[in-house]
């Protein structure tokens, strides 16, 4: 099978096919509940939530027959042992923590963000460990989606630039849909119709640029990170920072009412000019101090050669 048709198949069943399984998903959780009490909280979340998890349940499940499919094996997905890897984690972590630091220091500095402390001390605790969970999960799951199989799958069969390129598209893209409630009573279509409002984002310019722009870089160092080191493990670290600045972020901080959120950005960080510029900055230097050139990393014994 082609590797187009390979990848053809896996986004539509991730996205088509969440978008059937929700309303399915929505109904049994409902009729559940009446009697299992424990589901109750569950079964009043809003229906995009339920989108967005069968998405990402799909995604996860897709990987393995991915992997066959374009025959990629488990070393050229990034899944591979390495000597530097403890290393390689914390370093990755360290230079994604640099990276959003300034921007997010500038923004509070300037006034555009106002602290905003809990008073109690547990809701900081909870905040803390979520956003570690979220970090690692997160990253773990996208780094093997999108540098992993996607990333990897295009290097093997093309060249690396159109890799790198490509799937930063796709991981902005799909970083860049928006949260969308759905109205009304849930029927099978409901997840079908929520898709084309989750595009939204992209009819507001102001939106696109910068913050389309600035996932686009993010994706590239990240891609650029995993040719260099031969494995995911240092893209593991930069993304698990850039996920726990997001969270912690938007935790500790609220917007000024004279903010300018298309200079500055929102709680999401990332999406202001400062951002792109910040991450800009940490391409360039990355690539000055010759990290961007690729080389081989000792590998362990015991390589293994297929995804699970």
């Amino acid at each position: 099978m082609r590797l187009s048709t390979a990848l053809t198949l896996y986004f539509v069943t991730v996205f088509i096919g969440g978008a059937l399984l929700a309303p399915i998903l929505h109904a049994l959780v409902g009729g559940a509940s009446e009697h299992l009490p424990f589901l109750e909280k569950l079964a009043y979340q809003p229906f995009h939530r339920y989108v967005n998890r069968c998405f990402l349940v799909l995604a996860i499940v897709g990987l393995w027959p991915l992997s066959k499919l374009a025959k990629l094996s488990a070393f050229e997905a990034g899944w591979c042992k390495t000597v530097t890897w403890r290393r390689m984690l914390i370093v990755g972590f360290c230079v994604g923590f640099v990276s959003l630091a300034l921007p997010a220091i500038m923004c509070v500095g300037s006034g555009q963000r106002m602290w905003a402390w809990p008073e109690e001390s547990g809701k900081i605790f909870k905040h803390f460990g979520n956003a570690v969970g979220a970090a690692v999960l997160v990253s773990l799951l996208e780094e093997s989606v999108f540098r992993g199989v996607l990333f990897g799958a295009l290097r093997k069969h093309g060249t690396f630039w159109g890799a790198a390129l490509f799937s930063s598209l796709v991981y902005a893209l799909v970083h860049f849909f928006e949260r969308t409630r759905h109205e009304g009573e849930v029927i099978w279509s409901s997840g079908l119709a929520i898709l084309p409002k989750m595009m939204g984002g992209f009819a507001d310019w102001q939106m696109v640029v910068p913050g389309f722009f600035s996932l686009l870089v993010a994706g590239m160092i990240l891609a650029m990170a995993v040719r260099t080191t031969g494995s995911l493990y240092f893209s593991f670290g930069v993304h698990a920072a850039w996920i726990f600045w997001l969270k912690t972020f938007k935790f500790f901080t609220r917007e000024s009412p004279d903010a300018n959120a298309w200079i500055w950005g929102t709680g999401k960080l990332i999406d202001g000019w400062f951002s792109l510029i910040a991450l800009s900055l940490t391409w360039l230097a990355l690539w000055q101090y010759n990290f961007f050139v690729p080389r081989k990393e000792e590998m362990d014994e015991g390589e293994f050669d297929a995804l699970g």
